[in-house]
């Protein structure tokens, strides 16, 4: 490699070791890592911005992780691609995301610092959240403990009823769109499908969003409003609890029309673990007519709520049942 004054020295990403890279790699260039083979990136500066390493790329952009060198704290990037910064309607659609989610002030919706442009590079400063996302958490353990499950539900819930109040519906909630950040507090991303709860239904395609957590009304082309994305927050949470979309099918058209005409499976019948009034929840959320699922996420979550509270009623009682046995045992010798 050369003598010491051609190397720089960053800190791995994935393994947090120190390592040396070449002092002469591009900024945004990458090198493996010496202890790990994860990729790590030279940083670049961007204002005041330091962009030290990617957490994730999608189909307008890439997502850094960056240190504020001015207020000195860790920030996520987001870098508009290039040849789409003279695409007009790709840069209104990242407007409008942007804007939809600055004018939400919600613990569990992804906060927007700033949106600037330097050196005829858009950009876009947002609260960082990279510990991984329910999705990642779903692949890794198969299936997420219920009591998470249920806290989950709560917080997002209520991130949805305050985007309700704003008069905004995200219309793409599923797995891959919750974030946690190194709080393990969830964070509700990607507002690039949201729309004015008045606003008239788009000429797309039905399964616009995500197919396996979609609305049985928007299949059908009947309006949508926030009882779509409830059901969508349902199909999530069904999924991570029990391991298992709540409708699979060997094609798109078969998938979406099981959604609007295949009865669910309760979760308990999937997992007999999972406590009845958690499946009660899921399967009245779940429902294929609108009418019939809660009302108002305040009842939503009330009976989030409620589940939690006999889940851990039920915890304890079962945590609490060996030593009540070995005190009889004791009292019997």
């Amino acid at each position: 490699m050369g003598s010491n004054d051609t190397l720089k020295m960053v800190t791995c990403g994935w393994c947090d070791t120190k390592v040396f890279i070449p002092g002469d790699l591009p900024p945004l260039g990458t090198v493996a890592c010496s202890k790990c083979a994860h990729p790590i990136m030279m940083p670049m500066m961007l204002r005041q911005f330091e962009l030290r390493s990617v957490i994730a790329s999608g189909g307008n952009g890439t997502v850094y992780k960056a240190f504020d060198t001015v207020l000195e704290r860790l920030v996520a990037v987001k870098l508009v691609k290039k040849e789409l910064s003279s695409d007009p309607s790709a840069m209104d659609a990242f407007y409008r995301e942007a804007r939809a989610c600055a004018r939400l002030n919600h613990t569990n919706i992804i906060h927007i610092y700033t949106y600037d442009e330097y050196d005829g590079q858009s950009y876009l400063v947002m609260e960082l959240a990279d510990h991984g996302s329910l999705d990642g958490r779903i692949e890794k353990q198969s299936r997420v403990q219920e009591l998470v499950v249920l806290d989950v539900g709560i917080k997002i819930a209520g991130a949805l009823d305050l985007a309700l109040k704003h008069d905004l519906l995200h219309r793409d909630i599923k797995p891959g769109n919750i974030l946690f950040d190194s709080d393990n507090e969830p964070k509700l991303v990607d507002f690039g499908l949201a729309r004015s709860v008045e606003a008239e239904a788009e000429s797309g395609s039905v399964t616009e969003g995500t197919p396996y957590y979609v609305a049985p009304e928007k299949i059908m082309r009947n309006k949508e409003t926030f009882l779509s994305d409830m059901y969508s927050l349902g199909c999530t949470l069904y999924h991570a609890l029990t391991g298992h979309v709540p409708f699979d099918a060997p094609t798109v058209e078969e998938l979406v029309a099981a959604h609007v005409h295949t009865p669910l499976t309760p979760a308990n019948a999937v997992l007999p673990e999972v406590t009845q009034m958690t499946s009660d929840v899921l399967t009245k959320v779940l429902a294929k007519n609108p009418g019939d699922r809660y009302l108002s996420y305040d009842e939503f979550i009330m009976a989030l709520h409620a589940s939690r509270a006999h889940l851990l009623i039920e915890q304890s009682a079962q945590f609490d049942q060996p030593k009540l046995k070995s005190k009889t045992s004791w009292w019997r010798r």
